[in-house]
């Protein structure tokens, strides 16, 4: 079996197996996010425990590289410091920018390394990414009203 192949193969098993699918509670940031370009949807809701991503659940529609790719980040985030997940948020994002040159990071990225092949068609990428944007967006959302509550309780 070669390399795009297996890629195809991992990509297609998460989305016919997504991990995290289902909007769940507890949860300190929600956001919406939409891919004007091909209808791909995603709602996605982060709950973040000290300096931990506890958890990350999402309802999507959309394409097999948008749902495996919000699979694959919640395999990859929960249970991370949020700044090593902002990290492999960087790493993932590089991958994909990097039009099929960036050689992936296997024991960083895992499952996400399915996803070399998409980032040598521009069209696909949005597609990957969306979850992405949308974790980093929930994600950042969550610390910025975390951090305003704690200024209010110490007024």
């Amino acid at each position: 079996m070669d390399v795009d192949a297996l890629y195809q193969e991992i990509i297609l098993d998460h989305y016919k197996r997504p991990h995290g699918r289902g909007l769940r509670d507890p949860y300190e940031a929600e956001v919406h996010h939409v891919n004007p370009t091909c209808g791909d949807e995603i709602t996605l809701r982060v709950h973040i425990d000290g300096d931990r991503i506890a958890d990350v659940s999402y309802a999507a529609e959309g394409c097999s590289i948008s749902q495996a790719s919000a699979s694959v980040l919640n395999d990859l985030v929960i249970g991370r410091t949020v700044e090593d997940a902002m990290a492999l948020h960087d790493d993932f994002t590089e991958l994909m920018q990097g039009r099929g040159k960036v050689e992936p990071n296997e024991d960083r990225l895992e499952d996400g390394i399915a996803f070399a092949g998409v980032a040598q068609f521009p069209a696909r990428i949005k597609c990957a990414l969306l979850s992405w944007m949308a974790w980093k967006d929930a994600t950042a959302q969550a610390l910025t009203d975390h951090s305003t509550s704690d200024l209010g309780e110490n007024e």
